[in-house]
């Protein structure tokens, strides 16, 4: 097996949410538990940081592995999705794992993978948590996949438990009210470990109360203890509750004297996110003249930023790409996005994608006004096309519509 045939397989032969959606999500945590006894454990031999959240855990767990990097810690960090290639899902220090690795895990483990039907996502967090502890991080940085208390990262005990905000997404999961989805991510909140809440919201911030309280956890609310706020190259409005989300993570960290981290490792961290991760799609312009921003807000919460910061910029004319995934609640985002720009309807190119004629017809009924396209790129040539030097082309929607682009 090379890295692609090891990687299509990955893909294809076993349930994989990123393209298949509801079929490939587990409810409990049995396999990834099996695989660890496997592994023989290796989740026990690093110390990690578990974040967790409906909106900016991707971007909070690449601050803060920036930061412990520029303290000159040896971090690794798992995110998901990926865009590009599978292997930015698992970095040391901003780079990404060996091709060779990801083929030597899989050949290694290929009967007991089979075996035991692990899913993709399972055997990525193995992978991901034997390739830290065989390169000795110092910390890992593990993002949460869904939800929390039966994600498959959830079987770690970390030095501290982040979880950014409550949000209405992936309902037929995790619950139809901001209660029900808290209680979700709650789940990654430990026996005596501190945990830290991004933003105070009125329909969770009791359930995380309670929560911290039965498990004898210290809990922070950002928000309310964090007044100063410092730069970051990430430059998305929405970034000011990531990066004051991260400064009161790492300011518990340092007061457990587990780590040291100074005041400028903080400041450098967060201005050198991009150098020390690799993050992409995070409102990254992409060219000026005609201006193409793109971002991976998806859901109610995260669109709603983007629409407020689309309406801070200058343009004569708004030019949207858009797409999601066929299990979108377009009821949520619809009343939230302009009605005066001109949209471009795509499909991304996933099992999961939604229709490009079945998203127009309902932006149409909804008074927008736009054409369908049957792929990514062909949405965003029209829209060059049509775009003058001084109008704005934002495309998003999806993550999948962003990594097309890329």
């Amino acid at each position: 097996m090379n890295y692609q045939t090891t990687v299509n397989w990955m893909f294809k032969q076993l349930p994989m949410y990123q393209n298949q959606g509801e079929s490939a999500y587990k409810v409990d945590l049995s396999n990834t538990l099996l695989l660890a006894k496997h592994l023989n454990h290796p989740e026990q031999h690093f110390k990690s940081i578990h974040v967790a959240g409906t909106n900016g855990k991707g971007s909070t767990s690449h601050m803060l592995a920036s930061v412990l990097q520029e303290a000159g810690y040896k971090v690794g960090l798992y995110t998901s999705p990926h865009l590009k290639d599978f292997r930015e899902r698992i970095k040391i220090n901003g780079k990404e794992v060996s091709k060779q690795f990801v083929i030597g895990f899989i050949k290694r483990n290929l009967s007991f993978l089979k075996a035991n039907h692990l899913s993709f996502f399972e055997m990525t967090v193995g992978m991901a948590f034997e390739y830290f502890n065989k390169q000795n991080v110092d910390v890992a940085i593990i993002e949460v996949g869904l939800g929390g208390r039966l994600d498959s990262t959830n079987i770690i005990t970390p030095e501290i438990s982040v979880i950014t905000n409550i949000g209405l997404d992936h309902l037929q999961f995790l619950g139809n009210t901001y209660q029900e989805i808290a209680i979700e991510k709650a789940g990654i909140i430990k026996h005596k470990i501190p945990v830290v809440i991004g933003e105070t919201q009125k329909e969770t911030k009791d359930v995380f109360i309670t929560v911290a309280k039965t498990n004898v956890s210290e809990i922070y609310f950002a928000d309310q203890l964090i007044e100063e706020n410092f730069e970051s190259d990430l430059k998305g409005n929405y970034q000011t509750h990531n990066i004051k989300t991260v400064i009161q993570t790492i300011t518990v960290l340092n007061r457990q004297k587990k780590f040291l981290i100074s005041n400028n490792s903080l400041i450098d961290g967060l201005k050198n996110v991009v150098k020390n991760t690799g993050l992409k799609g995070r409102w990254q312009i992409l060219q000026e003249l005609p201006k193409i921003i793109c971002d991976t807000a998806h859901n109610k919460e995260g669109l709603s930023f983007v629409v407020k910061q689309l309406e801070d910029e200058a343009f004569k004319a708004l030019h949207i790409v858009f797409g999601v995934v066929n299990d979108k609640d377009l009821d949520l985002i619809l009343p939230l996005l302009p009605k005066y720009a001109a949209y471009y309807f795509c499909k991304p190119n996933i099992p999961r994608g939604m229709d490009e004629n079945l998203l127009k017809d309902k932006f149409l009924k909804n008074g927008c006004v736009g054409e369908s396209y049957s792929a990514v790129n062909e949405a965003l040539n029209s829209a060059l096309l049509k775009a003058k030097t001084e109008d704005l082309i934002y495309v998003g929607g999806s993550t999948f519509v962003v990594a097309e682009i890329i």
